[in-house]
């Protein structure tokens, strides 16, 4: 079967996806009713040999309650009436999710706020001090 190209060193084979056809909900009348135009796609995540481990651990992160216990991603798309665009659109946001979960995330370097920064929050704490100093009761001496 063709792949089905993520980023330029990932591809998956179709053959690891596995489409089912439900019935959509919601409005649309008596077409609706008749036909399977839902796709509910499943790519197993975990035993998939196309992924990296790393890209794996990120995409179950980023996917959360769409990825099951066992690693296997479930997207539903019924926003169209076309059971054909339905399944590109689910194949579409599979391949983002992947691209997403490609990206390594910039690693946080700590740092300390400089001699300025403090003073320009003790002053603030200061001039917010003598506002709220202000609103006490008027006492006559």
């Amino acid at each position: 079967m063709p792949r089905i190209p993520v980023t330029r060193s990932i591809s998956i084979d179709s053959d690891e996806l596995t489409e089912s056809f439900v019935r959509s909900t919601g409005a649309g009348g008596q077409h609706v009713n008749t036909t399977d135009s839902a796709v509910q796609l499943r790519f197993d995540v975990a035993n998939s040999p196309s992924l990296p481990e790393a890209v794996k651990h990120r995409l179950a992160v980023i996917a959360g309650r769409r990825m099951t216990a066992d690693g296997v991603l479930i997207l539903r798309s019924e926003g169209s009436r076309s059971q054909l665009l339905n399944r590109q659109e689910a194949l579409d946001r599979l391949v983002e999710l992947i691209r997403e979960a490609t990206i390594v995330p910039k690693a946080r370097k700590a740092t300390r706020p400089g001699k300025a920064a403090k003073a320009r929050r003790v002053d603030a704490k200061k001039a917010r001090s003598s506002v709220k100093a202000g609103r006490g009761k008027v006492r006559l001496d």
